[in-house]
């Protein structure tokens, strides 16, 4: 069959759908780029933020006016969503013809066959304990970073979160098994890995941890720059933290989520640390790693958030001066603590507004933050051409900091000097001052057989 896949949500999103291609592909199936030109259209979905339900439904709605001309057209939804609504999307997207969890992908060519063959409605929300995909070697896309999900799962049960219930719990993929990935990967010409899950920190195989993990990955012949997201800041280890200020493969940047600055609010979250102790942990980062990047997660009005809570955050963000943040409005998700315990009482007025000051004040930061960058220079991997002009290109820093710069020679891949020469609130400009190392030339895809 011809089969369109869409992804929605977060880069393990991004990396199930490079499985799924890897799965369907191993049964001759083939993927179109055009939905015109497709007889399966699936949607692998988030469950996270209320914008990832209301872009999936809306092209749902999309689809159902599709299948009405193109009867035969089978319609899927995969992956969070499909897991955490599986009712829902049973009983008000009739024209959804497969659902399917995280850990049933495997089963997706049986589901296909079942509604082709029999007509029959496809779905599967079995939770896994063990299933890790580790026999699958994804489908990737070519590109400069290759994900590779280390781990899968969640045991923090944050009260605000449905990633335990949509994705199980915590399991850790052997380590050699994550090594020969990787070697896959720098044989396909990516030099920059990202290590995948929803708390890095507390990866565990047998006697490996995850700052032992981040070594054997480094130390992996073609890969020049490793990356990974995101940890908890409720176990990080300090082992990793020296690790990262020795080794120059490691990036010096890291996510560290902090959701609320106020400690009634984390404790009503389940985050299980304080905003002391958040606020240390970070004093020892930066002492460890004084050139590391801080970015983080924060969310406004959360369950009971009072006015000084938010002033609380607010202090923290002053105090932490992240490089950039992810900053959202609190959304009840169905089928998590919050939703059972809590009431969502803080008025959607309240959430604009703070979110709004919070975005403010994190533009100011940011700005301050990437001013004193100028007149550095820096080693930037060269990603993609510049979106408002593509005559130019857009690259990273080592602390993950776009920049952009004009260099008619480069490629995506190459890894170039550049002289910082302007600082805005969300990328750098710069110019080339001289190549540093250029990458094996880039394969646009590989056989199946060594897809990683």
């Amino acid at each position: 069959m011809k089969i369109f896949l869409e992804t929605f949500g977060c880069q393990m999103n991004e990396y199930d759908s490079e499985l799924i291609r890897s799965i369907l592909r191993s049964q001759q199936h083939t993927f179109v780029d055009n939905l015109d030109h497709a007889e399966v259209a699936l949607l692998n979905t988030c469950a996270i933020r209320e914008n990832a339900h209301e872009k999936i439904y809306y092209r749902l709605d999309e689809l159902r006016g599709r299948k009405r001309r193109q009867k035969k057209l089978v319609v899927g939804v995969l992956g969070c969503m499909a897991q955490n609504l599986r009712q829902e999307l049973a009983e008000h997207a009739p024209i959804v013809d497969i659902v399917a969890g995280p850990d049933s992908y495997k089963r997706l060519p049986l589901l296909i066959d079942a509604v082709l063959g029999k007509g029959e409605k496809g779905f599967d929300f079995s939770l896994s304990e063990y299933e890790t995909y580790s026999d699958i070697a994804p489908q990737r896309q070519a590109g400069v970073n290759a994900w590779i999900a280390i781990m899968r799962g969640c045991d923090n049960f944050c009260t605000f979160c449905v990633v335990p219930y949509t994705r199980g719990r915590e399991r850790s993929r052997e380590p050699k098994n994550i090594v020969a990935e990787v070697h896959r990967i720098a044989a396909e010409g990516f030099r920059q890995v990202t290590l995948l899950g929803q708390n890095v920190n507390s990866y565990r195989f047998e006697q490996h941890d995850f700052a032992d993990l981040m070594e054997m990955v480094a130390a992996v012949e073609g890969i020049r720059r490793v990356r990974f997201t995101s940890p908890h800041p409720k176990d990080f280890p300090r082992k990793l933290l020296r690790a990262m200020a020795a080794n120059p493969k490691l990036c010096k940047h890291i996510h560290l989520p902090l959701q609320s600055g106020s400690d009634s609010v984390l404790d009503r979250m389940g985050r299980t640390y304080t905003k002391k102790e958040y606020l240390d942990l970070v004093d020892e980062i930066r002492t460890i790693i004084p050139e590391v990047s801080l970015t983080t997660d924060v969310i406004c009005g959360f369950c009971g958030e009072t006015d000084t809570d938010f002033e609380e955050t607010l202090e923290v963000v002053r105090r932490v001066e992240f490089d950039s943040a992810f900053m959202f409005k609190y959304s009840q998700r169905k089928q998590t603590i919050a939703e059972r315990k809590f009431e969502d009482d803080v008025p959607e007025e309240v959430k604009t507004r703070r979110l709004m000051r919070l975005i403010d004040l994190q533009r100011e930061i940011s700005k301050q933050r990437n001013t004193v960058e100028v007149g550095k220079i820096h080693d930037v991997l060269v990603e993609e051409p510049s979106k408002k002009n593509p005559h130019e290109w857009l690259g990273r820093t080592d602390q993950y900091k776009g920049v952009v710069f004009f260099d008619e020679s480069a490629k995506p891949g190459d890894f170039v000097q550049v002289r910082i020469n302007a600082a805005g609130t969300n990328t750098l400009r710069g110019t080339i001052e001289r190549p540093s190392w250029r990458r094996l030339p880039v394969m646009a895809a590989a056989a199946d057989c060594c897809q990683n």
